[in-house]
């Protein structure tokens, strides 16, 4: 028992002891706890002292930098003022000299007007004394007087116009070549098609439009077969009962014409008939070139002529030019040169070989380049013409000199067949009408004595009085004529105005 309450004794005297241990050790504790924390806050303070002494630095680093830029903005700022009221200064300087200026000119347009109205009235008074003068002298009427002066002032204009109008007119010839040939290009394209439909088409009509299908074929093997076998495009469209064959080469849209009517009659259109038909035609177009070379050159008594250039005559006769077939437009040619030549004593029959063959060339210019005038020509000399021949050929349209009195002859009768009425499809009536018009066009301009149209109307000669019309002044006379041509008349190709001035002089014997 006593044990025991000694135990419990011992035990809570050795929990005093122990407490008070760790109430020692606590307090130690506490004080280190306590220290360290007034060392710590020591530590603390010391760097937030030197971290706010940095930010007070920076801040006042950037505060004085930005004082620095704001600094520099504002001595750009004042720079520019002053620029700016330098130049205020200027323009106002430059404001007060205009005003300046102004005022003197002000003063001195008054003073000129002045002097100008004392200038008028002298001149009035002089104009008026030299009237008086010229009546007193001339013994005109001031009327005639004034008259006489304003036609003389007209007839000056007139003249300065012309050099100016000259001037301007060779300007305008040395920079129109370009737009020239823009004008032709437009012209061609808007209006060939009514000129060249007779020369590059020909229409075939069908007997109902069923056969237009069986023209194409399955597929357009039909159409495809025929335009390879005779070189032309046929046309098939919307117009009813025809199809057209187009080809600028006539010989080969004959082919074309003739062996689709043959397919058309015979009613068997398919490819292998196509190129048998197409070959027959071929051959019998090439027959018919053939005997028509032999029948122009039966009909004009030269039978020795070379079988090739018969051919050319024969192919001829699908050339048309203008209108007017060319074989039978050589076989004239041939005609009025063998009658000329017999009037002034020329070969007949060199003047009438030389007019049929003189356009050989046109059947070959298809394919080679160059004058008609000058392949006819090579082609003539090629099959052993005679050089007087060949030159004639060959000068008909002037490309080169001529070497005899057969040139010339042939050039006039080529004008003449080409140029006379109804020639290239023209009736008397509107071909004598179309002349007078011409002609009536020139002779209502002031000046004009006579005026001829020839050449078929091709040409117009003005003939004036050399006394009311001088030199630069006709210049002028025929730039009006063909511009009042261009405008009131319609003509096929162009009309050349030819102003003619002259002084004749003639007295008679007695």
């Amino acid at each position: 028992m006593l044990a025991g309450v000694a135990g419990l004794i011992a035990g809570y005297i050795l929990r005093i002891l122990v407490t008070r241990a760790f109430l020692v050790s606590a307090k130690s504790r506490k004080q280190e706890i306590l220290e360290q924390a007034r060392r710590d806050a020591e530590q603390i303070k010391k760097e937030m002292e030197v971290e706010g002494r940095q930010e007070i630095i920076k801040l006042r680093e950037d505060f004085e930098k930005e004082v620095q830029e704001t600094r520099k903005e504002l001595r750009l700022t004042e720079r520019r003022l002053d620029k700016r009221e330098d130049n205020l200064d200027k323009r106002q300087a430059e404001v007060d000299q205009k005003e300046r200026y102004l005022e003197t000119s002000e003063k001195n347009l008054i003073a000129g007007r002045k002097q100008l109205a004392e200038k008028e009235g002298e001149a009035e008074n002089l104009i008026r004394k030299q009237q008086d003068e010229l009546h007193r002298i001339s013994g005109l009427s001031r009327e005639d007087a004034r008259k006489m002066l304003s036609e003389h002032l007209r007839q000056e204009v007139e003249e300065d116009c012309a050099d100016m109008l000259e001037s301007k007119v060779a300007e305008a010839k040395e920079r129109s070549e370009k737009e020239a040939r823009k004008i032709l290009v437009t012209a061609l394209q808007r209006g060939a098609g009514e000129a060249t439909s007779e020369t590059t088409v020909c229409t075939l009509e069908l007997p109902n439009d069923e056969l237009k299908g069986r023209i194409i074929g399955r597929e357009g093997r039909n159409i495809r077969s025929f335009e390879q076998a005779t070189g032309v495009d046929v046309i098939v469209d919307d117009t009813p009962g025809v199809v057209v064959i187009s080809s600028f080469d006539s010989i080969r849209r004959e082919i074309g014409r003739l062996a689709l009517e043959r397919l058309v009659a015979d009613g068997r259109i398919h490819p292998g008939r196509i190129e048998e038909v197409a070959e027959k035609a071929k051959a019998d177009v090439e027959s018919s070139i053939k005997e028509a070379g032999n029948e122009a050159a039966y009909e004009m008594g030269l039978a020795t002529i070379p079988e090739g250039l018969k051919e050319l005559l024969g192919r001829l006769k699908f050339r048309t030019s203008y209108g007017q077939n060319v074989l039978q437009h050589s076989i004239e040619v041939g005609r009025f040169a063998m009658v000329m030549a017999g009037e002034i004593g020329l070969d007949v029959r060199q003047a009438k070989r030389a007019g049929l063959l003189h356009d050989i060339g046109k059947a070959l210019d298809h394919d080679q380049e160059g004058s008609h005038a000058v392949i006819g020509a090579e082609e003539a000399r090629r099959w052993g013409e005679d050089p007087v021949i060949v030159n004639a050929i060959e000068a008909h349209h002037e490309d080169v000199e001529p070497t005899s009195l057969y040139a010339g002859l042939l050039l006039a009768a080529d004008t003449m067949s080409a140029g006379r009425p109804g020639a290239r499809r023209e009736t008397l009536e509107r071909y004598i009408e179309r002349l007078e018009k011409l002609e009536n066009v020139a002779e209502r301009h002031k000046g004009v004595h006579a005026a001829f149209a020839i050449q078929a109307g091709r040409e117009v000669r003005v003939l004036v009085n050399s006394n009311s019309v001088n030199d630069k002044t006709a210049a002028k006379l025929a730039i009006d004529i063909a511009g009042e041509i261009e405008e009131e008349l319609q003509y096929p190709g162009e009309v050349q105005v030819t102003v003619i001035r002259e002084a004749r002089y003639s007295e008679v014997a007695h």
